[in-house]
């Protein structure tokens, strides 16, 4: 999988010069859950081959491009920033992949007309946090299923989580230092999660950009 990320000579500060509503290009970056929710897809078509997936709070795309390259039928790929939008677009042709993208927050809606809600790291904030885990109570009771991946953020619903894969590997944060960290794949669910159960330990994997 090929991604465009910032660098040094990504020339991402042209753009904050000419749009004074340019944000912080988190898009631009590789975090830990989408990069642990993107190897869990790929290492298991069978979740989303066949089945319409939703990337929520896409970034980059990532994870909805492997969920297309894993044979899903149709992937929407959303989030709040249109910058992240053009980059989901460029990395989904990079990878030969079709997304459709769509602009706007989905946390409010009553119903996703999806079959599995893939969500990669959106609990790094209290708010937006109770908003998404609101958002896949809803989904669950709709039948629709919700993974998650995610570094064990600060406000991760953790009693509603069963883990399932661990990938020992980057995030956002450790980028720059080298340093490496655990990055989880979680199954949403209604139950609290047996504290016994717990997966192999899964071999590091990168992922390169172009």
């Amino acid at each position: 999988m090929s991604l465009y990320t910032a660098g040094p000579r990504s020339g991402l500060w042209r753009l904050a010069e000419h749009d004074d509503a340019f944000g912080a290009p988190y898009w631009a970056h590789l975090w830990g859950g989408g990069l642990a929710l993107a190897r869990h897809v790929l290492d298991n078509p069978a979740l989303v081959s066949g089945r319409r997936v939703l990337d929520l709070g896409a970034g980059s795309g990532i994870v909805g491009i492997a969920a297309a390259k894993a044979g899903a039928s149709a992937v929407v790929a959303a989030d709040v920033d249109p910058y992240a939008m053009a980059a989901i677009e460029l990395n989904a042709e990079a990878n030969a992949v079709s997304i459709t993208t769509r602009l706007g927050d989905l946390s409010a809606e009553p119903v996703l007309d999806f079959d599995i809600v893939l969500v990669g790291d959106l609990f790094y904030d209290e708010a937006l946090a109770e908003r998404i885990t609101a958002l896949l109570d809803r989904c669950l009771a709709s039948g629709v299923l919700s993974l998650i991946g995610d570094p064990c953020r600060a406000y991760l619903p953790r009693s509603r989580l069963r883990l399932l894969a661990e990938y020992p590997g980057p995030d956002f944060s450790t980028l720059t230092l080298g340093e490496r960290k655990t990055n989880s794949v979680f199954l949403f669910d209604r139950d609290a999660p047996d504290p016994q159960l717990r997966p192999p330990q899964c071999d590091t994997w990168t992922i390169a950009g172009p």
